[in-house]
């Protein structure tokens, strides 16, 4: 990174709000000031407003802590790696995430063809880069952009994805709100799995990606990617939505679409009896990042990777808790 001309800054891990990613939250007490603060989810917030403060190239590595299940992929804590630069765009991201990936691969193995758990990986460049949309469609066969209204849409992917009506999948279908969040699911469901040499997948709709800036040229999507290698996400990036109006309104249709999920799962709980669930958190919006678009943030991007996901997959290990020294387990009896 300070080959490129990155500054290495710190910002808060205690936040008063938990934002810049869609996770639950760790939520702490500070006795003095008589606040709750949490555990940030993300860096990005705050490191917008280093753009917003004049500084042009910056970069944090840094535990993120999130109050979500436990995995072979997921940790409550973890490292990444956020990175945001004045004057680029997402192609500028693609561009630097390549360059990222195979200098750490070339630094660790010595090589960019490297075997993850009996299937090789080719880390040559240029890597695949396919938007959400046709990925769906080559998979499934249906156009997504077809489709006029949510209903359809919900009806296609419920005939897509064989889901039982009362299974918690088939809930979380239900909890669509637009074709966008419907086409997301199918993507997950169908899609993330098969993609297991390195891909970018771009073109996100603009209901999923609250902070992304407007595609130049396709109403409804973002300049968005994530990048997937052997199924799983390793990082996610976007040119950078800085109109301070277009993102309040954004932030607010997050927190409705935040509680009619979270209202339709506790209608689930009440009939099932279950216990707590990942929507049972409040969201608020962030006024203080609000403020600083308001000031001006330079157009820009950024892009955040996982670096666990990384060294998993540079050391061929099958669990993130091969790679995190101390994970947290579950108490012995």
């Amino acid at each position: 990174m300070e080959s490129f001309g990155f500054i290495e800054v710190e910002t808060p891990v205690l936040q008063g709000e938990a934002g810049g990613a869609e996770a639950r939250p760790f939520i702490t007490h500070h006795n003095s000031l008589q606040r709750d603060l949490y555990l940030r989810i993300a860096t990005e917030l705050h490191l917008k407003r280093m753009l917003v403060g004049g500084l042009e190239k910056v970069y944090e590595i840094g535990r993120i802590f999130r109050n979500e299940g436990i995995s072979t992929r997921h940790n409550p804590e973890f490292t990444t790696i956020e990175m945001y630069e004045a004057y680029s765009d997402y192609e500028s991201m693609m561009n630097l995430a390549e360059e990222i990936v195979t200098r750490c691969a070339m630094a660790t193995t010595g090589k960019l063809k490297i075997d993850y758990q009996g299937t090789e990986i080719s880390l040559e460049r240029p890597w695949r880069r396919e938007t959400m949309h046709r990925l769906v469609e080559e998979a499934t066969g249906v156009d997504f952009n077809s489709f006029g209204d949510v209903e359809s849409a919900k009806n296609a992917a419920k005939g897509l994805l064989g889901f039982k009506t009362e299974s918690s999948e088939n809930t979380s279908l239900q909890a669509c709100s637009s074709v966008g969040h419907v086409l997301n699911e199918v993507f997950e469901t169908v899609v993330e799995s098969t993609l297991v040499q390195p891909t970018f997948v771009l073109d996100y709709p603009v209901e999923i990606s609250p902070l992304a800036k407007p595609h130049r040229r396709y109403a409804g999507l973002t300049e968005r990617f994530e990048l997937f290698v052997c199924g799983r996400e390793i990082g996610n990036a976007f040119s950078e939505l800085t109109d301070p109006i277009d993102q309040r309104s954004r932030f607010e249709n997050q927190i409705k679409q935040h509680n009619a999920k979270r209202a339709a799962m506790d209608k689930v709980k009440l009939d099932e009896s279950k216990g707590d669930d990942e929507y049972s958190y409040e969201v608020s919006l962030d006024e203080d990042f609000l403020t600083s678009l308001e000031y001006g943030m330079p157009p820009a991007s950024g892009m955040g990777l996982g670096i666990d996901r990384l060294v998993m997959l540079l050391t061929n290990s099958a669990s993130i808790r091969d790679v995190i020294a101390f994970p947290v387990l579950k108490l012995q009896q």
